[in-house]
């Protein structure tokens, strides 16, 4: 499973990094981008920043992006 955030659609609430912080992370702009590791794929962003989901967290992510208000989280699956 990856998974990437669309910044565009990103309404910063943070929701998907308090239910998923090994997959997400807000940084100072307010918009929330997905990590790989240790490193925030911030550059670029969006579908560019796709990541695999640590094993693990599947459950998680996928409650994150039900829960987003911006529907900006988006799942691809292997």
């Amino acid at each position: 499973m990856k998974v990437w955030i669309d910044q565009d659609l990103c309404t910063g609430d943070g929701l998907c990094e308090e239910i998923a912080p090994d997959v997400f992370a807000m940084l100072d702009d307010g918009l929330a981008y997905v990590k790989d590791g240790d490193k925030i794929l911030s550059e670029p962003g969006g579908a560019a920043g796709l990541a695999p989901v640590p094993a693990g967290q599947e459950e998680a992510t996928i409650e994150s992006a039900e829960e987003c208000p911006g529907e900006c989280i988006y799942i691809e699956i292997d």
